[in-house]
């Protein structure tokens, strides 16, 4: 299992706010090192795989946020995320995303298709990145997840809330350039020390395995910006 190490690789993403609440009291804090001790945190054990990419809402695809997420393969063809805001110890949790293989997707009713979003417009524009591995483990697990599906929820928008309010929000994904609104790509790579157009220049052996998937014109005409395609992105 793949698992990345943040400690000075100049990778630390914070988040943007802390909720609201008085500071922990002693008698918390004894709580929770007792269950550090005496409990098991077994369902999260294989949440290894780091992963950092970028989330419209698929009602509201100028509402977007940086997304990291935190997964576990749970087999070859499904996995699932937690999703927070940043990457450090006071990030926020703020959605799940399930991750299927094209073979399971197919399997799936066409009402059901609408709420999972196509991944080759992520990996192929290099906007999809997982820090701190070695490039070729990277490219390598992209490779995987070629012509992959994801359903996601994200409960809330930390850019404009303190708490996770209102109803869930369906978020899809980019599949073509310029859908990302300027300088959210930029400032993911500013911060991290990543490099999204060396990294898509490093995917471009990928594109012949990418096939047509559903849901890549969903967003299409709703960006208030002209969009161009994404080589190998096609509508299925």
């Amino acid at each position: 299992m793949l698992k990345t190490c943040l400690v000075g690789l100049g990778l630390a993403a914070v988040t943007a706010v802390a909720p609201p609440g008085d500071e922990k009291k002693p008698k918390t804090r004894a709580l929770e090192a007792g269950a550090k001790v005496l409990q098991s945190n077994r369902p999260l054990a294989g949440f290894d795989i780091y992963l950092v990419g970028f989330h419209p809402m698929k009602d509201h695809p100028e509402q977007q946020m940086e997304a990291h997420h935190y997964c576990h393969q749970m087999n070859e063809d499904f996995a699932q995320c937690m999703l927070f805001d940043g990457n450090t110890k006071t990030a926020n949790m703020n959605g799940v995303e399930y991750i299927i293989s094209e073979k399971l997707f197919a399997s799936l009713p066409a009402e059901e298709r609408a709420f999972w979003h196509p991944h080759n417009g992520e990996i192929l524009s290099g906007q999809l990145m997982a820090p701190g591995i070695p490039k070729a483990a990277e490219k390598a697990l992209m490779k995987t997840k070629m012509n992959s599906y994801g359903k996601t929820w994200h409960f809330w928008h930390t850019d404009k809330q303190n708490l996770p309010l209102g109803a869930p929000m369906l978020a899809w994904s980019f599949n073509r350039d310029n859908e990302a609104a300027p300088g959210l790509v930029e400032k993911r790579d500013e911060k991290m020390g990543l490099d999204t157009a060396t990294t898509r220049a490093a995917r471009r052996d990928l594109q012949p395995l990418a096939r047509p998937q559903s849901g890549v014109d969903d967003l299409k005409g709703k960006f208030n910006r002209p969009t161009t395609e994404i080589p190998g992105v096609r509508q299925q």
